[in-house]
C-alpha cells in the first residue's frame, strides 16, 4: 500500500512541475487534463503526508518512553503515544479508502430518466413524486436541475420525464438510484381504501463529453416534425421537434421541449451520446465481469432496488437491507442517510476485493 502512496505523491510533485511549464499553461487541453489529475489525487497526498508526519511523531514518542523520565512526564508522553497510535490507525483506514479505484464518472453531471411502469395512473403519479424528491435533493446539494423532455400524465405526474442535474459529483450520489422503485399506498382514486403496488423505473446516465464517445454524423438519422401537446394537438406549426436515431445501436431520442430545432438537436444529441455510452459500457462490463455482481446490485433498470411504503412511513433499500421509518422526510429530498449507507457499502465491498487481490 505504501509503495502505491509514494508513487501517488511522486506523481503529484511531477504534476506541480508540469503545471508550471509554459508549454503546458498555453495548451488548454493538457492544462485541463493535468489540473484534473492533480485535483483527483490531492486529498490522498495530503492524508499520506499527515500519516508520515504522525508516524515520525509516534517514533519520537516511542524513543522518549525508552528514556528515564520522571513519572509525570512519562505519563504525559505515554498519553501522547497512545493518541498518536490511534490517529495512525484512523489515517491508515482513510488511506485504504482513498486508494480504492475511483469511478471515472463520479464527478460528472447526470442525465436521469424516470418512467411510470406497472400500475397505470398511479405509476405515473409516483414518477412525478420521484422527480420532485430528486429535485429537492439536488437543490439541497446546490445543484441545478434542467428538464430536457417531459410527457405529463393527464392524471398527474409523468409518463416519462428526462432531466439533467448539473453539479460537481452529481453522478457519485445519483448512480445508486438506477433501477425499479416500488410504491405501496392507497391511490387517490381508490374508493375502498385498498393498498396498491406500483412501480416507476429510473435510469441514471453520466453526461458524456464528445471526446469520450465518438458518434459519426453518418451513423445518425435525424427526422423533424411539428411538436404536439399532451392530447396530440399541434402546439408548434414549425418543424422544430427532432427524432434522432443512432443507426448502429437502434437507440432513438425524441426532443420537442424547445421551440428551436437547433436547441432540440443539441439536447437530443446530449441524451443520445449518454445512452450510447451507457450501452457500450454495459456490454463491456458484461464481457469483463459476467459472473460478478456489485454489492449494491447490477444497476439494471428491471431490478427492484427500493420500496416506499406509505401506510408504515417506511423506506427499504433491498440491496443493502436498509429500512428507515422516515418516508415523509425521504420524499422531501432528504436522501443522505440512504445514499451514505450505499456509498459505505460500496467502499466496504471494494476494500474487501482489494484485500483479496493483495
Amino acid at each position: 500500500m505504501f509503495d502505491k502512496l509514494q508513487a501517488v505523491e511522486d506523481r503529484y510533485e511531477k504534476l506541480n512541475e508540469l503545471l508550471s511549464d509554459p508549454d503546458i499553461v498555453n495548451d488548454a487541453k493538457k492544462l485541463r487534463q493535468y489540473s484534473k489529475e492533480q485535483s483527483d489525487i490531492q486529498e490522498t497526498v495530503e492524508v499520506y503526508r499527515e500519516y508520515k508526519k504522525t508516524k515520525a511523531e509516534l517514533e519520537e514518542a516511542r524513543e522518549m518512553l525508552e528514556e528515564k523520565l520522571d513519572p509525570e512526564m512519562h505519563e504525559l508522553v505515554k498519553e501522547e503515544f497512545n493518541n498518536l497510535k490511534g490517529k495512525i490507525e484512523d489515517l491508515e483506514q482513510q488511506l485504504k479508502i482513498l486508494l480504492i479505484p475511483k469511478d471515472p464518472n463520479d464527478d460528472k453531471n447526470v442525465i436521469m430518466e424516470i418512467r411510470g411502469a406497472a400500475g397505470g395512473d398511479e405509476a405515473n403519479i409516483f414518477a412525478g413524486d420521484l422527480f420532485r424528491m430528486y429535485t429537492r435533493y439536488a437543490e439541497s446539494q446546490g445543484w441545478k436541475v434542467e428538464v430536457m423532455e417531459a410527457s405529463p400524465s393527464p392524471s398527474g405526474g409523468y409518463k416519462e420525464i428526462i432531466f439533467m442535474i448539473n453539479g460537481h459529483g452529481a453522478y457519485s450520489k445519483f448512480k445508486f438510484e438506477n433501477g425499479a422503485h416500488r410504491v405501496q399506498r392507497v391511490p387517490q382514486t381508490e374508493s375502498q381504501g385498498r393498498i396498491h403496488t406500483s412501480t416507476a423505473t429510473v435510469a441514471v446516465l453520466p453526461e458524456v463529453e464528445e471526446v469520450e464517445v465518438e458518434i459519426h454524423e453518418k451513423d445518425i438519422r435525424v427526422d423533424t416534425f411539428a411538436s404536439s401537446g399532451a392530447g396530440g394537438q399541434s402546439v408548434n406549426t414549425t418543424m422544430s421537434a427532432v427524432r434522432m436515431t443512432h443507426i448502429p445501436t437502434g437507440i432513438v431520442v425524441s426532443m420537442q421541449d424547445e421551440r428551436s430545432q437547433i436547441k432540440n438537436r443539441e439536447k437530443a444529441l446530449r441524451i443520445l451520446r449518454a445512452r450510447v455510452a451507457d450501452l457500450y459500457n454495459r456490454e463491456k462490463q458484461q464481457e469483463l465481469d459476467a459472473a460478478r455482481k456489485s454489492a449494491v446490485g447490477t444497476g439494471d433498470r428491471s431490478e427492484r432496488i427500493r420500496t416506499y411504503n406509505y401506510p408504515q412511513n417506511r423506506v427499504t433499500d433491498h440491496r443493502i437491507g436498509l429500512t428507515i421509518q422516515k418516508l415523509d422526510q425521504v420524499m422531501e429530498g432528504k436522501l443522505d442517510e440512504i445514499i451514505d449507507a450505499l456509498i459505505m457499502d460500496e467502499q466496504a465491498s471494494k476494500l474487501a476485493q482489494l484485500n483479496e487481490e493483495a
